[in-house]
Formats: C-alpha cells, sequence, structure tokens
C-alpha cells in the first residue's frame, strides 16, 4: 500500500484496522502496522521501535484486562489522521475504567504509521457505567459507535 493521501473512505478503514488491531490484543502483530522506527508518546510514556512498542503493548495488556476499544475518525490529509478514542479496561481488583484519548498519526509512504501522538485520561466507572460489552476481540461491526453513544 502506498499512501499519496487518504480519501474519507480510506481513513475510516485505516481507523477500523488500527481498532481491530488492537482489540485483538496481540503485540506481535499489532508491532507490524509500525515502521521499525516509529516513535510514540502514549501518556508521558515515549517508545521508539518495534521492539519497544512490543513491549510497551505486552505490559499494557497484562495489566488492562477487558480492553475494550473504539476509534473515530477526527481528521485526515495526506499522510496524516487524527481519531479520538474510548477504551474500558479492568484493574485486578475490579475497579473498572475509561480511557478517553485523541491520537495524531503520520504513515510513511509503504502505510506503515512512522508517528504517533496520543493523549488519554482514566476516569473510574463501575461495571453499571459501562458501554462496551462485545465479546473480547473485533467490535461487531454493528456495536456504536463513539458519536453514537454519546461519547
Amino acid at each position: 500500500m502506498s499512501v499519496t493521501g487518504f480519501t474519507y473512505e480510506t481513513a475510516v478503514q485505516k481507523v477500523r484496522a488500527a481498532e481491530d488491531g488492537w482489540n485483538g490484543r496481540n503485540p506481535e502483530k499489532v508491532c507490524l502496522a509500525y515502521t521499525p522506527d516509529s516513535v510514540w508518546r502514549n501518556r508521558s510514556e515515549f517508545v521508539k521501535g518495534r521492539a519497544e512498542i512490543k513491549a510497551f503493548l505486552t505490559r499494557k495488556w497484562a495489566a488492562e484486562h477487558d480492553y475494550r476499544l473504539i476509534k473515530e475518525l477526527w481528521a485526515f490529509g495526506q499522510n496524516r489522521i487524527a481519531v479520538r478514542f474510548a477504551y474500558e479496561w479492568r484493574r485486578d481488583d475490579d475497579q473498572w475504567f475509561r480511557a478517553y484519548g485523541n491520537e495524531n498519526w503520520a504513515f510513511n509512504k509503504d502505510g506503515l504509521m512512522q508517528t504517533r501522538h496520543a493523549s488519554i485520561n482514566d476516569i473510574a466507572i463501575t461495571n453499571k457505567e459501562r458501554l462496551f460489552h462485545w465479546p473480547l476481540g473485533r467490535r461487531p461491526d454493528d456495536h456504536p459507535s463513539l458519536s453514537e453513544l454519546g461519547l
């Protein structure tokens, strides 16, 4: 795939592919969507390269149980995409959280993500406040989007 500029449709496809990958929670597979020298800022952590991305995702998904994510396209142009997202997860003590955030992505000419900047905030929620109830893995196509959920 060569990125010479996203259309609305290809940007939406790229966002959904990223969401599906992260919902699959396979660090080995997910890290392949990034360039070998990809640079991230995730909250206050700085990550560089596939090996660090894989280690980061392994730690993340070991600590964030029952992880379910929804991403939504915010803006796009040439080789860049901006998304907003929310995900729900729980700690070992069964305290649930919803994380809200925004990401800015830049892609290389082959369609791999070169840069990812993520700003994320977590809020504690109760089990009754959860909105993401699909089985672990890919979000069903008929599940409401962030906008449809009022998030």
